[in-house]
């Protein structure tokens, strides 16, 4: 409970300060040509609010705990004073006249922007005058566009207006990684340094590799470490794989064309890790390894006589005797000690083991302040690289099974908090928010980009019934993508 408490608390604060500075990218824009932004709001707020704060004549109003403010319309009606009908057979509406209001009314203040803390923590948004949006507010579009409305702007003032979260979300990300690499710079494992070797799952094994293999090259080209590896199979589809297999023999593994395919199908994780020794580094009370009395250090070395040094030997093979004793062996301050185990039906010891980078010489790039924001730009330009390649994974069958939700990206953080870890998953997210947003779906920023270029080529703007319509079809479609990344992960949860 307490491990997902800490994922949930870092994905809230990291969506939280993303979409934050997201819609501060339009409202920055937006108030910049002087179109008003009625509401900005962080997490959503139907039915009320936790806080709500308003600048009215020159002083800050606020209320906790409230309902929202109500819709500045009633019904509309005749001379006669029935309610007209419109054609559909609904009532038609009216806007409240601004002096008919009350003077601690909100809505007499409309030039003013009301600020927000909603109670849903699934984002936050930025309500800007004039404007089609999730809110599916059309109120204001029965009267002709007003001066400080969206829609009264030149595409030259709306382009920037729709696409500023975009903008903001891309530059965070350089910043982030900017920060980043200046305060912790970059270390990673150079492949030539896995002296034992990798570990291969299973649909690797299938293609030919085998566990101990050193990757020398894919496709004939030398890779920096693991995820530039990963990225030329999955994501470039390589063709070969060049391995050093025991001391001397060097062999080529032809990859098929559909491999990338096998690998999403197969729904196996960390597909390729550095192998290295077992050591104890904790060990859990009332475990299976602290009834045995192993220490913190012990070095295992074998399993009922079978020779075992590798920290993913052991675990495959402990698996095979859950619920049973085994004879296990292991080095202690330099001696050598056996010792018998009842194990649980979980088939582990109940300990935590020393990292990979106790055993394993890592690279460490440090950055000057100047260095880093280059740097930073880069990657963060590599890194949206990366994910274009792989969003075209998910128009494959086995790709579109392995979309996930919010669960999906929880799992993303640490167990423990971690800061590094942190700002370099915020910086991911805000890059794949970027993209996202960018997408050409009616509802996304993409969307209305793609209707402000229609309306740049051909000179006529789309209707607000269209925009209207396209908005709630776009919407339907994301719905749908929510609940099924959503549903799979439950559906992962329960059934795998």
């Amino acid at each position: 409970m307490e491990t997902f408490l800490i994922r949930a608390l870092q994905l809230i604060l990291s969506l939280s300060i993303l979409v934050v500075l997201h819609e501060l990218g339009h409202f920055a824009f937006a108030r910049l040509f002087k179109v008003r932004v009625e509401k900005f709001y962080i997490f959503f707020n139907p039915g009320f609010s936790l806080l709500r704060a308003k600048k009215i004549n020159g002083k800050w109003q606020f209320k906790f705990f409230s309902k929202n403010v109500p819709s500045n319309e009633r019904p509309k009606k005749d001379a006669e004073g029935d309610i007209v009908m419109g054609e559909k057979g609904k009532p038609q509406t009216e806007p409240i006249p601004l002096s008919e209001l009350s003077d601690d009314d909100w809505r007499k203040y409309p030039e003013s922007t009301e600020w927000g803390i909603g109670w849903l923590p699934l984002g936050g948004y930025c309500k800007i005058s004039g404007m089609i949006d999730e809110s599916m507010d059309t109120s204001q579009l029965k009267s002709d566009p007003q001066p400080w409305e969206y829609r009264s702007r030149p595409v030259w003032q709306r382009m920037p207006i729709i696409t500023g979260g975009v903008l903001v979300n891309f530059i965070l990300a350089m910043v982030i990684y900017s920060a980043i690499l200046f305060t912790w710079g970059k270390e990673y494992l150079p492949l030539e340094n896995a002296k034992y070797g990798l570990h291969f799952t299973s649909v690797f094994i299938e293609q030919g590799f085998k566990n101990g293999d050193k990757i020398l090259s894919v496709d004939g080209k030398s890779c920096a470490d693991l995820g530039e590896v990963i990225e030329k199979i999955l994501i470039d589809n390589a063709k070969s794989v060049t391995v050093l297999r025991g001391d001397s023999q060097i062999l080529t593994i032809s990859l098929p064309p559909d491999f990338p395919q096998k690998v999403l199908a197969s729904g196996e994780s960390n597909l390729i890790s550095y192998r290295f020794p077992f050591v104890v580094q904790d060990v859990s009370p009332e475990s299976p390894a602290k009834q045995a009395k192993l220490q913190p250090g012990d070095s295992i070395v074998g399993i009922n006589g079978k020779e075992l040094t590798i920290f993913q030997d052991v675990v495959s093979v402990l698996t095979n005797y859950r619920d049973s004793l085994i004879q296990l062996a292991y080095y202690r301050n330099g001696q050598k000690e056996q010792v018998t185990i009842q194990l649980d039906q979980t088939g582990k010891l109940g300990v935590a083991v020393c990292p990979f980078t106790e055993f394993l010489e890592t690279e460490h790039v440090k950055y000057g302040l100047l260095a880093s924001i280059p740097a930073g730009i880069s990657l963060g330009w590599e890194t949206l690289t990366s994910y274009i390649k792989q969003f075209k994974l998910v128009f494959t069958k086995e790709g579109s099974k392995q979309l996930g939700g919010f669960g999906s990206i929880g799992k993303l953080f640490p167990q423990t908090w971690n800061w590094q870890i942190f700002w370099s998953m915020t910086a991911l997210l805000s890059v794949i928010l970027a993209f996202m947003n960018f997408l050409p779906i009616p509802a996304l920023d993409g969307g209305y980009v793609l209707f402000l270029l229609y309306e740049i080529f051909t000179g006529k703007k789309p209707s607000d019934k269209f925009l209207e319509q396209a908005q709630t079809i776009g919407m339907l479609l994301l719905l749908a993508l929510l609940i099924y990344a959503n549903g799979n992960d439950i559906y992962k949860a329960i059934f795998k």
